[in-house]
């Protein structure tokens, strides 16, 4: 399989009921980071400004929203449903994307480097 050169690209190359969460996750990216550039960053959906701001990745089961280390901990309170990484949220298929919370989260990662100067690392 190619690899894939555009989000629609990436987005495709899931079964459907996964291109359709990717989708609304896109979507949400969009609305909520309209100044950030759309590109693929180490082969996923990423939204940047200079600098990444953060990214999502689909997988079989769930779909991962990935922030810096601290934008993830600065939620970490609202997070206790969800399984997380260093800078990642794991959102399972099955449950509705908690849209009020992520878009919380592209607000604050936005602002964190706007105004902080915080670099992804």
């Amino acid at each position: 399989m190619a690899k894939p050169q555009t989000v629609d690209d990436y987005i495709a190359a899931f079964p459907i009921p996964v291109q359709s969460r990717l989708r609304e996750l896109r979507a949400l990216s969009r609305a909520s980071a309209p100044l950030a550039a759309e590109g693929l960053k180490w082969g996923n959906p990423a939204y940047s400004s200079g600098t990444i701001l953060f990214a999502f990745a689909g997988y079989r089961g769930h779909s991962n929203f990935v922030f810096t280390p601290s934008t993830r901990e600065a939620f970490t309170d609202e997070l206790t449903a969800f399984t997380t990484g260093k800078g990642s949220v794991q959102l399972p298929h099955e449950e509705p994307v908690p849209a009020d919370l992520l878009r919380r989260m592209i607000a604050y990662r936005i602002d964190e480097f706007e105004n902080q100067h915080i670099l992804w690392r």
